[in-house]
């Protein structure tokens, strides 16, 4: 039986623990690796009947920007890091999620 919190405070140590691993290996080689950690974002998934338009209202308001990410949120996220303007960022999780992790 596991803790609740457990098993996605894990998978986010992890993650970043493989990012920064695989950035100091692959640096010699001018390949950069990050990581794009998306909170909710908005997409015909969230319309498939599972929860109601209410239970999703609810847990909006718990996202201090107050609601969830659009597609274009994430996507102009990806294009910042396939640019010349990210050049010198490696080993990074970009954590994309309106602020929910911060609480």
């Amino acid at each position: 039986m596991g803790l609740p919190w457990c098993s996605p405070v894990l998978l986010r140590v992890w993650d970043s623990a493989y990012i920064k691993n695989a950035a100091l290996e692959l640096a010699s080689k001018k390949i950069r690796v990050n990581a794009v950690c998306p909170g909710m974002v908005n997409t015909g998934i969230l319309e498939l009947g599972t929860v109601t338009a209410s239970q999703l209202e609810e847990d909006e308001k718990k996202y201090p920007l107050g609601r969830y990410g659009e597609p274009r949120d994430i996507a102009l996220s990806i294009i910042y890091l396939l640019s010349n303007a990210s050049a010198w960022v490696t080993g990074t999780n970009l954590i994309i999620d309106g602020g929910i992790s911060l609480k």
